[in-house]
This record gives structure tokens, sequence and C-alpha cells, in this order.
């Protein structure tokens, strides 16, 4: 299997806007040049959540990604130090940033703003408006521009090509949902002595693997009781139609009763992290499945065909993922490890 690693996180990318600043020329004046400003929005134009949240936790010096670049380039002789401030509007703080350059140089700033709880909320591809403005080191305004965006629904995954962009979708894996305490309320009935421990250092390799072989049955009982039910829904709206999809966050499924196989892929791994356990979504072409390290430092997962949950016993899930995963070679499947997603920064969404 292919171990997806986080090593090239998303830039910003898309809908430049290349400034002509148009100042005019007074006769017998020689023209200074000019600060020059270009403005990129989003993915080809389109904020998706999951990488505004992501570039939004990163500390600004360390900056990978940006939902906006603004690039600063200084024609002239001297240095120059401006103020730039970036804001999507009605939908984001504003954040600033000190523009430093020397003569000839350009730079690019990475902006990715805090953003608004109604952007977290928004479950429909919707315009809005990326407002920069740069002003001087005492407060003169040089520069002001907008730029048209469109913001993502927060369900919306944009996986790219090869599935690059897999890590993220740990952000929707949301462990201290208090829904999904619920349903391990539930699980602990169908455990003979009503404990769903996760790993236990004191037991041997085997009985841990049994132990967890358990705890997963009972998982999936419990969601099997509460009427879970298999609904293909995955249309997005906006660009990238071939590369993104619709993701349900647990709670959304669990509130509906229904969920598709990357749906209850994240619901499962956040069961299982909620316990402290190593979960993994495995992604294939058309399907994907849910799994847990069999104990602490194993190199052995359980797999489960998720998308049968309901609708089929606990056994014949496992054995279907183990068929289904037996079908591709290596280069097909594509394994990630949420452990190693939080351990690169990606966490869960609000």
């Amino acid at each position: 299997m292919v171990l997806v690693w986080l090593t090239l996180l998303v830039p910003a990318f898309g809908g430049d806007n290349n400034i002509d600043r148009g100042d005019l020329t007074l006769p017998n004046q020689t023209q200074l040049p000019q600060p020059n400003y270009k403005i990129q929005a989003g993915m080809d134009g389109e904020i998706y959540p999951v990488f505004a949240n992501y570039g939004s936790l990163q500390k600004q010096s360390e900056r990978t990604f940006g939902a906006v670049s603004v690039t600063v380039s200084n024609p002239g002789d001297s240095f120059l130090r401006q103020r730039v401030a970036v804001k999507i509007v009605g939908w984001s703080d504003e954040e600033i940033q000190i523009a430093e350059l020397a003569p000839g140089g350009a730079h690019t700033y990475l902006f990715a703003p805090v953003f608004l709880p109604r952007f977290y909320k928004n479950h429909e591809i919707v315009a809005a408006t990326v407002k920069v403005s740069v002003t001087d080191m005492s407060g003169h305004s040089v520069y002001e521009n907008t730029v048209p965006v469109r913001i993502r629904s927060a369900e919306d995954m944009y996986w790219g090509s090869d599935f690059k962009y897999a890590p993220f979708i740990a952000s929707w894996v949301t462990p201290h949902d208090l829904q999904l305490e619920t349903v391990l309320a539930r699980a602990v009935n169908y455990v003979p002595d009503h404990r769903l421990p996760g790993y236990e250092d004191w037991k041997s390799a085997e009985q841990q693997e049994l132990e967890t072989y358990r705890e997963a049955k009972a998982i999936f009982l419990a969601l099997k009781g509460m009427g879970l039910a298999y609904v293909n829904s995955y249309t997005t709206l906006g660009g990238h139609r071939d590369l993104s999809e619709r993701v349900r966050m647990p709670r959304v499924s669990l509130g509906q009763s229904s969920a598709n196989c990357i749906d209850a892929a994240v619901m499962y791994a956040s069961l299982f992290e909620n316990l402290g356990m190593e979960a993994t979504v495995v992604i294939v072409p058309g399907h994907a499945y849910a799994g847990v390290r069999v104990a602490a430092g194993s190199n052995r997962f359980l797999f489960i065909d998720v998308a049968l949950t309901g609708r089929a016993t606990f056994e014949a899930a496992v054995a279907s993922a183990q068929r289904g995963l037996a079908r591709y070679q290596p280069s097909a499947v594509t394994r990630v490890v949420i452990q190693q997603a939080r351990d690169a920064g990606i966490y869960p969404m609000p």
C-alpha cells in the first residue's frame, strides 16, 4: 500500500490580478518606479474551508499555504516597507503582514485569516469578495483592490490529481464530537465487560489484537443499531468536479442516519481516534475503507468495508475489505494514517 506523507502542502492558487496603477505624470516631473501587486485568491478562484482552516492554524512565519496570496514587487532603488491587509469581506477577520523588500526585490506573502463561524456552517457555493489594502508605515493608503472569489461548502473535499491532498481528509475526523460519545456509550453494550479501553500496554500483541477486533465490532453493531444506512450523496458544485466531492461530517451522518463509504470511513476513524487508537482511511478507485491498527506499534491493521454497516455482519464487512484491497496494486491504494496527518498539522475543522 502507498503510505501518504504530507510533504507538499497546498499553495494559494488562481484568480490573478496584475495591477496597472495608472499614475499620472506631471509635466517635467520624473515618474518614480512604483511597487506592483499581484493577488491570487483561493484555488482557481475558489476557497475550500478545509485548506483555509489548515492555513489559519499555521504560524505566519512557517506558513506553507494561503487562502489568499499577495506578491509585492519593488522596482525602485530604495528599501520598501509597507503594511498589507487582507480580508474576505463578511467571512473572515483581517490579517495584516508587513512587506519588507530590498530594491529590485519581490516576495509572495501568504494570508490565511481566521474565518468566522458561518464559514464552517456554509453548505453551498457562494460568491464573496477579497479586499486587499496597502498602506505605508505612516498609515497613508498606497493601494487598494478587491477580487471576486467563491466560497466552497464546508463539506467539499478537494482530492487533487492522484489524491495528492488526501491527508486533508483527516479534517473530517472529529474524535471529540459529542454525538460520537453517544455511539461509544451504545457500543459498550456489545462487549462482555462493558469496556472500550483502546490499547492496553499490559496485553500481549495477540490479546490486544483480539480486543481491537471486539471493540471494532461493538462500534459496528452500535451504528447498525442506530439505523445508519448507506446513501451515496457526494455531488459538489463549482470547479474541480472530477477532483472533489461532498464528505459529510460524522455528526451530520449520525443526524441523518445515512452515510456513503467516505462519510462512514471518517466516522469510524473518529471513533477509533476517540479511544486513542490509530485509525486510517484507505481510498481505492471508487471506494473507501476504514482501518485501525490492531495494537500499538504493530504493522497490522484491521480493515472494514464500512459501507456494509447495517447491511451485513461485521465478519462480512471485514472479509469484504480484505477482498476489495487485494484487488488493487499498491500504487492504486491511498492510505491516510490519521496520526501522521495530525503530526503534519491537519486538525479537525470547527
